[in-house]
């Protein structure tokens, strides 16, 4: 199984759930949100964004995009997304989403958000790496 970083396939709030968008990683395309909610990596289907916010990844809820930024893990508020891009993780700020969809870590460009408004983005890097 491979691992990518999660940051560049949750860039969602629940009112965006349906905009569709690509997932790149270190600039390669590997998967794609469709516009229903389904998340793709490498042609296979592999999770879900809900309409409720909810994140599903084989089957399993493993955490939530609240309305008001919040970022949950399980039932713990575990980051959130402020107005100027910053996502913080246990108080620290971890990354930013850039207002033309770059999604930076620790610095670095990890991915992108193609074709979804950034100013309006989450991204989930307390998941750090997702296994799929």
């Amino acid at each position: 199984m491979s691992r990518y970083l999660f940051a560049t396939v949750l860039i969602f709030l629940p009112s965006l759930a349906y905009a569709g968008g690509d997932i790149r990683s270190n600039g390669t395309l590997v998967g794609r949100v469709e516009s229903h909610g389904d998340i793709r990596i490498k042609g296979s289907i592999v999770g879900r964004f809900e309409s409720n916010g909810d994140i599903r990844i084989s089957g399993s809820i493993v955490g939530s995009i609240e309305s008001n930024g919040d970022i949950r893990k399980g039932g713990s508020i575990a980051g959130r997304v402020e107005s100027n891009g910053d996502v913080r993780v246990n108080g620290t700020i971890k990354g930013r989403i850039e207002s033309g969809g770059s999604v930076r870590k620790e610095g670095r460009i990890v991915g992108s958000a193609d074709g979804i408004p950034a100013t309006q983005a989450a991204a989930l890097f307390f998941f750090d790496f997702v296994d799929f």
